[in-house]
């Protein structure tokens, strides 16, 4: 894949023009042994020292098929794909990426099976956004490994916006709240659990509908830990319907955890395009709301 930049402002070298552009070390190792860098069309070394008017082109080898992971022909829901990135919608109950229960068909084989009958010269699936098995929604994908490292630094500076639907046991007292409580792993189970030894993580939510035995909020995350969602909910004694992990009740025969990424947007680095994507409800959670409503 070819890239190419203009410079525009003084810089002292080309190794420090590309890590402006966002290359990593890694990025730029993989350039340095199977890519390639030019400048003005010439071959060029990171010492170069750039003019202003000069014009930067990468090519980065392709990312060859992974032996180990198996290829899946099932299909996915694309909500949006260019060169750069795919958006999934995941349904609840796929895993995201292969483990010792599942190796032949999570998102991440299906993935590769798409892109291979797109021919795609690029078949490692770069997950940005990974959900729980049982959390249906958008997950955030990355083509190749510009675009990983890129989506990386905009998560780090938090500059992406995620956004979840989750219904509650019980009913909030607060339209509104942040939850800013440290998780770490309980040691005698699976679970998070909140602990002063934990890492911070911060949850802020705005309740979007009230019923008798539940609420439904809109939650954003300002941290990405495992089960923040889950277990900062189950720690304000109101966990997620459907979520056994944690506590949280069986309503409606749901089985799984109500927790839905429902909407991720960020600012595209290649183009500085401002991106947006929904995922609608899924069926189950429809049908959840209906039984609420009606109690």
């Amino acid at each position: 894949m070819e890239l190419s930049w203009p410079v525009t402002a003084p810089v002292t070298s080309l190794k420090r023009f590309l890590t402006q552009q966002g290359i990593s070390h890694r990025v730029f190792s993989d350039l340095k042994t199977a890519g390639s860098i030019r400048v003005n069309d010439r071959p060029a070394t990171a010492a170069v020292d750039l003019q202003v008017g000069d014009r930067v082109t990468i090519n980065l080898p392709a990312e060859e098929s992974d032996p180990t992971v198996a290829t899946s022909e099932k299909p996915i829901a694309v909500l949006f794909e260019n060169r750069d990135w795919l958006i999934v919608n995941k349904p609840a109950g796929l895993n995201v990426v292969p483990g010792p229960a599942n190796r032949e068909d999570t998102l991440v084989n299906r993935i590769k099976g798409h892109w291979a009958a797109q021919g795609s010269a690029d078949l490692r699936p770069h997950i940005v956004t990974r959900l729980d098995r049982f959390t249906s929604g958008v997950v955030w994908v990355a083509r190749h490994r510009l675009a990983n490292s890129l989506a990386s630094q905009l998560q780090a500076d938090h500059r992406v916006h995620k956004e979840y639907l989750a219904m509650v046991a019980g009913q909030l007292k607060r339209d509104h709240d942040i939850i800013d409580q440290p998780l770490a792993s309980d040691p005698g189970g699976y679970n998070q659990m909140v602990s002063p030894a934990g890492r911070r993580a911060v949850t802020e939510y705005w309740v979007t509908e009230r019923f008798a035995t539940a609420t439904v909020v809109r939650v954003q995350l300002h941290t990405g830990r495992t089960h923040q969602i889950r277990a900062h909910f189950a720690a304000l004694d109101h966990p997620l319907i459907g979520d056994a992990l944690y506590g949280g009740p069986e309503v409606a025969g749901l089985t799984r955890q109500a927790l839905h990424a429902q909407r991720l947007a960020f600012t595209d680095p290649f183009d500085q395009t401002p991106r947006e994507f929904v995922s609608p409800l899924p069926e189950d959670l429809k049908q959840l709301l209906i039984t609420l409503k009606a109690n």
